[in-house]
């Protein structure tokens, strides 16, 4: 089988040095998309290093930021605005561009399939036009997608980085148009660009749109009377490869050191789940008597069975394994929510009483 990689132990520790050379005491990281779910992570993970300066490049000032930790510096940018890229490059001149932004959201891109392909190509284009312009050295980590192989087959299990893209959905489509972009700049203009697929990361602070933060948010509504003891369910018995979105963030940072050029890495655990093991865990977690019942508005028109991930490329060139048991995360994300469930108990509380 073709690999991009072909890292034997010799061979890591020589890339392992030359980019520990090339960047060796202090390095500038841009994050895209820096208000988003993986964005914070990633900011908080980079600063612990103690050796990172962060920027964050942020759309519009309307976005929250308060979870952002602190001395991350920002920068204003819409990146389908070319002049606005190129400002916001030239202002943080990172060595490092770690692009999240973009439209993340299955659903969404088949509301919206047009908007999803504009935001996901035009964004890292660009970023690549941008950085060629400006003549900048700069390693870009391009974030794809398990969505790019789409419409598996059970003989492609567990995926690897050379099963055939199938894109299922128009957010898969957008992500590996951007993926082939990255490449194309790689061969035609050598810019340095690793990509990235990982599959489905979560933690505390995703979006409810998402299944385990929506599943968690109904607990914790439940817990404080704020719900009906019934939890809306799509389809249970999908399994996926779920990842602690901490660990993605350290996936992301050892591949910015010790990817190489043009190649694509998966990211994930190796491990399936169901999404009716994740409710199970979530449930056990809390005192809550629930019914559960099925939602029809949230199946998908195309729903994949199963989905599990074969990274040992990433693991054979930079060590990367997850390190936080599944439990753990459930946990964390429950709690998360308890607390913005509180908040909005409060806040709602204070106004009433106004």
């Amino acid at each position: 089988m073709h690999n991009l990689c072909q890292c034997n132990a010799h061979r890591f520790s020589r890339v392992a040095e030359s980019y520990t050379l090339r960047y060796s005491s202090h390095m500038r990281a841009l994050i895209t998309g820096i208000h988003g779910f993986v964005g914070g992570h990633l900011a908080e993970h980079l600063l612990a290093d103690n050796v990172w300066e962060v920027w964050g490049l942020a759309r519009s000032r309307n976005h929250s930021l308060a979870h952002l930790p602190p001395h991350v510096q920002l920068v204003w940018a819409d990146l389908c605005d070319p002049e606005q890229t190129a400002q916001a490059i030239a202002q943080a001149q990172p060595q490092v561009i770690f692009h999240l932004a973009g439209q993340p959201f299955v659903p969404e891109s088949f509301r919206d399939p047009a908007g999803t392909l504009t935001t996901n190509m035009l964004s890292a284009l660009h970023i690549f036009l941008a950085l060629i312009d400006q003549r900048r050295n700069t390693r870009v980590v391009v974030i794809g997608t398990n969505e790019e192989y789409g419409q598996i087959c059970a003989e492609d299990l567990p995926l690897t980085e050379d099963t055939p893209l199938r894109p299922a959905n128009p957010y898969g489509v957008s992500k590996v148009a951007q993926s082939m972009l990255a490449l194309q700049y790689h061969l035609s203009h050598k810019l340095d660009v690793v990509r990235l697929r990982p599959f489905t990361h979560i933690g505390p602070r995703q979006n409810e749109r998402f299944v385990s933060a929506a599943l968690a948010k109904q607990i914790a509504r439940i817990e404080q009377g704020l719900q009906a003891p019934l939890i809306q369910v799509g389809n249970l018995g999908a399994q996926r490869d779920f990842t602690d979105v901490r660990d993605i963030a350290n996936a992301y940072r050892l591949a910015a050191l010790h990817g190489e050029s043009g190649a694509v890495y998966n990211v994930g655990s190796g491990r399936a789940i169901a999404i009716r093991t994740l409710l199970e865990l979530l449930l056990a977690a809390s005192s809550a008597q629930v019914e559960i019942r099925l939602n029809p508005e949230l199946m998908r028109p195309i729903d994949i069975p199963l989905v599990v991930c074969n990274a040992r490329r990433l693991y054979e060139c930079t060590g990367w394994e997850p390190q936080i048991p599944l439990e753990q995360t459930l946990n964390d994300i429950l709690n998360d929510w308890r607390l913005r469930v509180r908040d909005e108990r409060s806040t709602s509380e204070i106004t009433n009483s106004s």
